[in-house]
């Protein structure tokens, strides 16, 4: 019966773990999300720069 309880505080210790690791990542991303420069709202997406829209030339090969 001991190995059951050794088995699952093993596994809690586990998951407390990946839990502050999960944190640790989060505490990073919001960090550099606070530091990040402010983008010129009227500046050109650079997801979607140079997208042309409207039908797509046929492209030759």
């Amino acid at each position: 019966m001991s190995q059951v309880s050794a088995s699952k505080r093993q596994k809690e210790l586990l998951r407390l773990e990946r839990r502050k690791a999960k944190e640790a990542i989060r505490e990073v991303k919001k960090t550099e999300r606070l530091t990040r420069p402010e983008r010129d709202p009227n500046a050109e997406d650079p997801d979607i720069a140079g997208i042309i829209p409207g039908p797509q030339p046929i492209i030759e090969q």
